[in-house]
């Protein structure tokens, strides 16, 4: 989903993900969590049944094949920091919308994403580290708008449930 320029640069990123992810601590109770799991994150008021994506596959593959979004699910992507960031819809059925955030989970911009449209939907900011997409008009239709936050708690409790250190992306 992402255009081929964040490729080279999301794979390092990825790397160091995963390289702090392998701490000799105690291993977390339940490791069986996957992207496939849905967590409740609050995205300003609504609480949305989230997707998280993290490692290099899941972040490459976002919701590409899927052929609908249950009304309040989403997947968010989580980067260890911030950059600009750009999407794309290469195998997406789905019409979304993405909201890029900030590392303080402040929701900047939102943009329409159309299926099977290969280019890029960048944000103008170059300090963008989660990205939210949801069914095309979610947003407007919840009232969530820039300057709404993103419950980085909640997302990091869900990093922590699939054995990830959210502290590699900046969370505690």
């Amino acid at each position: 989903m992402f255009s081929r320029y964040f490729l080279s640069l999301l794979g390092a990123l990825a790397l160091a993900f995963l390289a702090a992810c392998g701490g000799s601590g105690p291993a977390p109770a339940d490791r069986s969590k996957t992207v496939g799991d849905h967590f409740a994150i609050t995205v300003g008021s609504r609480a949305v049944q989230m997707q998280v994506a993290v490692l290099p596959e899941e972040l490459q593959h976002g919701l590409m094949f899927r052929p609908r979004l249950e009304p309040e699910e989403g997947m968010v992507f989580v980067f260890t920091r911030a950059q600009q960031m750009g999407f794309w819809m290469r195998n997406t059925e789905i019409p979304l919308d993405i909201g890029y955030f900030d590392p303080s989970g402040e929701l900047k911009e939102i943009y329409p994403m159309y299926p099977h449209d290969e280019r890029p939907v960048s944000s103008h900011s170059r300090s963008i580290q989660f990205c939210l997409e949801m069914n095309q008009g979610w947003f407007r239709s919840h009232g969530v708008k820039p300057g709404d936050r993103l419950d980085l708690a909640a997302l990091a409790a869900a990093l922590r449930a699939r054995g990830l250190q959210p502290e590699a992306a900046g969370l505690r």
